[in-house]
């Protein structure tokens, strides 16, 4: 009964159906990745102390206007009279009107970026909204229009409910995002933009109902400049989704797909860094942008950047995006990781370089991707196992965090198994098996039989019925036996879970019945 259910699977394709649980898993791991990026790598909300437009006022002794020890209710009460300031200065019809509004908003802005914790709440419960955004009509000076949009960046860059608090000020900013917009007012609303949809899907789904991804799209398309970088960060914050279809209808601009690639091939690290951010989640959520991207030899550019740099801040979503492509579309694996070709050559590579480094993140996400190769063909299979990436595995698979050692698992299980049609019990691949078991691979994977999470539990007998099924001479529950993994399995006796209850108990009433150990 249980060698009917036990097969080792190829890390499923993301699919758009709802109930695809791989799917589920991909899109869940691109916001995860994006939290960890918010959080430690580049944030998704970013405050913004320095001016876009690098002029000596907008930059003006920064760290002297630094006030990291000032008590914050002094703060907030200079905000509260800079408010108040700003509403005079924009009511005064006077000689010098629009320097007054200038400088008005300027002392708001420094006020609200000398903190690394802004006085965001003090400016709303003074008014700041309704009167920067009365800044940002239509006419009035490039200087004022920039002041209010930097004013309003850094109270999106706040908590959830202060972000909220810009939903009368985002038709202007997405209206100023248009080409008779100035590049620096442009770019500073796209960042106000970003932070907005960095905040969550509800605010996302809002951005894109009033329109913001076309003209956010038509600034990435230029070929370098800070805008292009600005722009492309607030693309990745706006389609993460869950929903799909945003990064669908963005891969369907005209000059979106070549922008990427262009960029890709030929950019800085810092904006190519933000243009993978943008390839991560479409090729996490969108089947037509992964089959274009595909096509358009992106997975050839994602490998040359990851052989080429050593930035962090690149490789992992330049990793997170190759795995994203070689799970969407089995096309990619058959027709393009095709076994003595160059760029499957370049694959294993850059995924070994991965696997060597000391980031967690790049561990698990090559992983990840070796797995995915190591379930297509034999000759895939083949490729890998004669790697530098296996001795690796091995090692990891002993001495990584949980997390890694599940997926190089999958890896390793994947190898030793043919394809089959059907549902029928997996081929052995018996040379694979042999050297991975003698490599001392058989207690890591008993291990995971002994942990709390069911998905590794049930990896680990996989392997294990591999091991009782295929060893030569019949050694295969000796050596279980040796590692104590039949105490491993009968744990699994009264288990809840009925799949792994009947694996683990079929598995020990198989090979280690009444009649085991006779023969002895």
């Amino acid at each position: 009964m249980a060698d009917e259910s036990l097969a080792f699977h190829r890390r499923d394709p993301i699919k758009s159906s709802v109930g695809n649980v791989a799917a589920n898993r991909r899109r869940q791991n691109a916001v995860t990745v994006g939290k960890e990026r918010r959080e430690s790598l580049v944030r998704a909300k970013r405050l913004c102390r320095v001016g876009i437009s690098g002029d000596a006022d907008a930059d003006v002794s920064l760290d002297s206007e630094m006030m990291i020890d000032e008590e914050q209710s002094i703060l907030e009460a200079q905000t509260s009279s800079a408010v108040e300031g700003l509403k005079s200065a924009v009511a005064y019809q006077g000689k010098g009107a629009m320097q007054k509004r200038v400088s008005a908003l300027r002392d708001l802005r420094r006020l609200l970026s000398k903190s690394e914790f802004p006085p965001v709440e003090a400016a709303l419960k003074a008014g700041a909204i309704p009167i920067l955004v009365q800044c940002l009509s239509f006419g009035s000076q490039d200087e004022q229009l920039l002041e209010a949009a930097w004013c309003l960046t850094n109270i999106a860059a706040g908590k959830p409910e202060e972000t909220e608090a810009l939903l009368p000020a985002l038709p202007l900013l997405i209206a100023h995002l248009g080409e008779k917009s100035s590049l620096s007012v442009a770019e500073q609303c796209a960042w106000a933009l970003g932070n907005v949809a960095g905040e969550g899907e509800k605010l996302r789904s809002v951005l894109l109902s009033q329109g913001a991804l076309l003209p956010l799209a038509r600034m990435m398309l230029p070929n370098k400049g800070s805008t292009v970088r600005t722009s492309a960060w607030a693309l990745s914050n706006l389609i993460k989704g869950p929903d799909p279809k945003a990064a669908t209808e963005l891969i369907r601009i005209d000059g979106m797909l070549d922008a990427i690639v262009r960029h890709l091939k030929k950019a800085d690290d810092e904006l190519a860094t933000e243009v993978a951010w943008v390839v991560v989640y479409l090729s996490a959520l969108s089947n037509v942008a992964t089959s274009m991207l595909v096509k358009n030899d992106v997975l050839q550019l994602l490998v040359d950047r990851l052989a080429t740099s050593n930035s962090l801040q690149l490789l992992i979503p330049v990793l997170r995006s190759l795995g994203n492509l070689v799970a969407g579309d089995s096309h990619t694996i058959y027709a393009v990781l095709v076994p003595g070709h160059d760029i499957t050559d370049s694959v294993i590579i850059v995924l070994v370089k991965c696997l060597r480094s000391e980031h967690r993140v790049l561990k698990k996400e090559a992983a990840w991707v070796l797995s995915n190769i190591a379930a297509s063909s034999v000759e895939h299979k083949r490729l890998i196992n004669s790697s530098e990436a296996v001795p690796l595995l091995l090692r990891l698979l002993s001495t990584a965090p949980f997390d890694i050692r599940k997926e190089v698992a999958y890896v390793l299980g994947n190898l030793c198994v043919a394809p089959t049609e059907g549902d029928g019990k997996p081929n052995l691949i018996l040379e694979h098996l042999v050297s991975l078991v003698s490599g001392g691979c058989l207690p890591g994977f008993i291990d995971l039989v002994r942990s709390a999470d069911t998905e590794a539990a049930r990896v680990g007998l996989q392997f294990i019925e591999l091991v009782l099924r295929g060893m030569p001479n019949g050694e295969g529950p000796k050596l279980v036996e040796r590692e104590d993994g039949i105490d491993a399995m009968e744990r699994f006796q009264f288990h809840e879970n009925e799949d792994l209850r009947n694996m683990a108990n079929g598995l020990v009433d198989k090979y280690f019945g009444e009649d085991y150990g006779l023969d002895e």
